[in-house]
């Protein structure tokens, strides 16, 4: 579902954010991909989702070549950015129609696809509510609602359990899983929540100054003793916590 090789990406300036970037992710699979504080896995991410243009190297993404197939990449992926996308004020069923029309469905088909996503995410009746006036767990929901309007096959999540309690978090994992279970969704991620990582991802790929360090299931990792945490200071050097993010790279 992605393949990358030696992807990189430098900055006006000569900053190296990604140097050589090589990972796969089969269809399927939920990967959480971690990097401490600039260690370029917002970056890659972006690259990823053609908001960025790599500088070098090569990546297909469900199915298509990033750089001279990114149209067809966007409508093959989902993504559902850390700030998330519903507007304070519109009735939230309205936009997220909206939403499906403008990828092309008729009013009576966007009307019947966002019916089924207010199902899948326990959503029904909210749908004449704003934005405003959802609790931070709907509105969440709500954001993977606009993520798969399109039914793609790969959904992109950017720290999606950021700023929730612990009962909207978890959740928030089971309808991923659940998402990858009945649907067959492959699901890539970032988080700075080790213990979410370590729940919710059949594989971690870890990057640090730019390049993959280390990859592997998070009980392989762990290797039956310690935390990720341990294992995650003892690959980089560096601790993973609550509030570190990698902002602006």
């Amino acid at each position: 579902m992605i393949k990358t090789s030696a992807l990189s990406k430098t900055f006006p300036g000569g900053v190296e954010a990604v140097r050589g970037v090589d990972m796969a992710v089969e269809a399927g699979e939920i990967v959480g991909f971690l990097g401490p504080n600039g260690a370029g896995k917002t970056t890659t991410m972006r690259m990823l989702t053609t908001l960025l243009t790599p500088s070098g190297g090569s990546a297909t993404v469900a199915g298509h070549d990033l750089v001279t197939g990114p149209r067809e990449v966007r409508r093959r992926i989902g993504y559902v950015s850390q700030g998330g996308g519903i507007g304070p004020a519109d009735p939230v069923g309205e936009e997220l129609e909206l939403h499906a029309m403008l990828y092309g469905m008729r009013p009576a088909e966007a009307r019947e696809r966002v019916a089924e996503l207010l199902d899948l995410f326990s959503l029904t009746g909210l749908a004449d509510r704003p934005g405003g006036a959802l609790s931070g767990g709907q509105r969440r929901r709500f954001d993977l609602a606009f993520g798969l309007v399109h039914r793609p096959s790969l959904l992109f999540l950017d720290e999606p359990t950021t700023g929730l309690d612990p009962q909207s978090r978890a959740d928030l994992w089971a309808h991923i899983r659940r998402l990858r279970d009945e649907h067959g969704l492959t699901v890539f991620l970032t988080t700075h929540y080790l213990d979410e990582a370590d729940a919710l991802a059949d594989r971690l790929i870890i990057i640090d100054h730019g390049v993959i360090v280390a990859e592997g299931t998070p009980a392989g990792l762990k290797g039956g003793t310690g935390t990720l945490d341990d294992v995650f200071l003892s690959i980089t050097g560096r601790s993973l916590r609550d509030g570190t993010t990698d902002e602006g790279r």
